[in-house]
């Protein structure tokens, strides 16, 4: 494959602080790359050095010549006034056919019709349908090679999906900085992590995100017995530099510089393997009561729509719904529902007597970006007060992974993990009997969702929670309610029924479909076809075959899920490659049955 694009020896410091420290990457036609990292490693800033649009403090960048890069930013703004198409029209390559592209990539961006038409005002878009402009105003530009900052964020489930097929069927390269699992197990042919605990400052590996995995793992385990192995050396060296060895031959003083790199060799593995993480445990309030907060046939209006009717839903302790549905469907608006912000249009919600309820608002504006790190911390002292403890504010603050020199910067300067980890480390300081979490996982690294993932598993109380992050639901929900376009709710039992439920039934649609389409092509009725005698007996057992298919995928996919195979990278990769041919053996099954009832016809 032909290089597009080459780094090397990228160094970027802010102030005392080195971010990239002699980083070096390639991209070549087709490749997709995932790049993770902790909060702050410096994904954002390499992702605009890529792209030109940020110079690094030493290193070189090479693009191809003549190769078109584009580049879509975390958040994206558009001038009042301009509609979609106005927008789309600017990005158009001057030698382009204006009116085809436009045609073509509005299309393919989803742009059609009704609310979400070319002709909208692009400033007035809600935030998943703003991505889905940059990433169309990018793709006009017939782009080489697409970098992409957290692409998945403000998308809906079906915004990501559209965005897989979207990169997976394209003829561009393209490197996307992102957390969300699914995304990167579905589009990434390869996967980098920014990270120091890596010699080069980055680790890269082919493959999709289960690999990097199991490829991670064995780098870690050759670490530790590298670790192990310098441990021994130097203790053998250390003994004898105690022993009074004195630097007065070649070889003794060779013998002392040796001892001298082997520690210094140990000191660096040591700290680059030494690792912490966020430590995530909302307050339970530990109320027992069975009838937290239940809706009975409720419904929400927001400036004159109807959103949704009859919602019947009670929490319990222990309850843990996840909402599903597109953007402006009301995901958020029936957490302000049941927060008492607006009042149901109809039916009734009940609340428990003294209920304490936790928000985490997607928009953070809870959160002051006009004072320091350590006042949003702690906003009354230099203390908080922890289930029942105090806390210093610095040892609070490291409890979030925020060292001491940050203390005194301004919240407008952290990042958008960052400034996430500030707001949930207030709503740790309050009492719940239930928790509201509306994308609580937007812009947090993949070590912070699992910590969160654990922390919400252990949450006695009951929770209700808005994501885009399947992996996150697809673990945590214990039921699912899915906003449908009609207004209508509709409730799971998982992640994976819901998913089932979106693709209609292929016979039974080409059952209702064939009487239109036959009677669209001729007056006449087409003469029936008769099945074979081994034709008939293998209709008669379809149905049997089918339900045992789906019944072997569903098993496929809830072992997906397991603990134990989510914590093992080569399990998990295998348990996905056999779920994959599950599916694909149910998909045959269904098209064979549709060919068998075509006969029928």
């Amino acid at each position: 494959m032909s290089l597009i694009l080459n780094c090397r020896g990228l160094v970027k410091s802010f102030g005392a602080r080195t971010l990239l420290e002699n980083v070096s990457l390639t991209i070549s036609e087709g490749d997709r790359l995932g790049l993770i990292g902790p909060n702050g490693s410096g994904k954002s800033t390499l992702l605009k050095i890529l792209a030109g649009v940020e110079d690094s403090d030493t290193g070189e960048r090479a693009l191809r010549k003549g190769a078109r890069l584009c580049y879509v930013p975390q958040d994206s703004v558009f001038e009042q006034g301009r509609t979609v198409r106005q927008v789309l029209a600017a990005a158009c390559p001057p030698d382009e056919d204006l009116d085809a592209r436009l045609n073509t990539t509005l299309g393919a961006a989803g742009f059609t019709e009704g609310a979400v038409s070319g002709d909208i005002e692009a400033s007035r878009l809600s935030g998943g349908w703003r991505k889905r402009l940059a990433i169309a105003e990018a793709l006009i530009r017939m782009p080489d090679i697409l970098l992409l900052d957290e692409p998945t964020n403000h998308l809906d489930v079906g915004g990501i999906v559209w965005l897989e097929k979207l990169l997976a069927s394209a003829r561009f390269a393209a490197v996307m900085v992102s957390h969300d699992r699914y995304f990167l197990e579905n589009v990434a042919t390869s996967m980098a992590e920014l990270s120091r605990r890596y010699p080069e400052g980055i680790f890269r590996t082919n493959g999709a995100y289960s690999e990097f995995l199991e490829k991670r793992t064995d780098f870690e385990a050759a670490q530790s017995k590298l670790e192990d192995s310098l441990n021994t050396k130097v203790k053998h060296e250390v003994e004898w530099l105690r022993r009074g060895a004195k630097a007065r031959t070649t070889k003794s003083k060779a013998r002392i510089d040796e001892a001298n790199r082997l520690i210094d060799e140990l000191g660096d593995v040591s700290e680059r393997r030494r690792s912490s993480s966020v430590r995530i445990d909302f307050t339970a309030s530990e109320r027992q009561t069975k009838r937290l907060l239940e809706a009975t046939g409720a419904a929400c209006e927001v400036g004159g729509r109807r959103l949704f009717s009859v919602l019947n839903l009670k929490l319990s302790p222990g309850v843990r719904v996840g909402l599903l549905g597109a953007n402006g469907t009301g995901k958020t608006s029936l957490l302000r529902l049941m927060l008492g912000e607006y009042e149901p249009a109809a039916g009734e919600i009940f609340r428990a007597d003294n209920l304490r309820m936790v928000y985490f608002d997607q928009n953070r504006e809870q959160l002051d970006l006009d004072v320091p790190l350590r006042r949003a911390l702690a906003p009354h002292g230099d203390s908080v007060i922890y289930q029942g403890r105090p806390q210093h504010v610095a040892g609070w603050a490291k409890r979030f992974l925020f060292r001491d020199e940050q203390l005194d910067v301004m919240m407008r300067n952290l990042s958008g993990g960052e400034r996430a980890r500030v707001l949930i480390a207030r709503l740790m300081l309050r009492e719940a009997d239930v928790l509201l979490l509306d994308e609580p996982t937007n812009d947090l690294d993949i070590a912070t969702l699992e910590v969160l993932e654990d922390s919400l598993l252990d949450f006695p109380g009951a929770m209700v929670l808005v994501t885009h992050d399947r992996f996150l639901l697809d673990r945590v929900a214990t039921v699912i309610v899915s906003f449908e376009p009609d207004g209508t709710l509709m409730t799971y039992a998982d992640y994976a029924q819901w998913q089932s439920a979106q693709t209609p039934k292929r016979p039974a649609a080409a059952k209702e479909d064939k009487p239109v389409a036959a009677a669209a092509a001729a007056p006449a009725a087409p003469a029936k076809k008769k099945l074979s005698y081994l034709e008939a007996r293998e209709w008669e057992t379809m149905e049997a075959k089918i339900l045992a298919a789906e019944s072997a995928l569903e098993a496929q996919r809830a072992l997906m899920h397991a603990p134990d195979v989510v914590s093992d990278g080569p399990r998990l990769h295998r348990v996905y490659e056999e779920m994959q041919a599950a599916q694909a053996a149910v998909e045959q099954l269904y098209a064979r049955w549709a060919e068998l009832e075509a006969k029928l016809a």
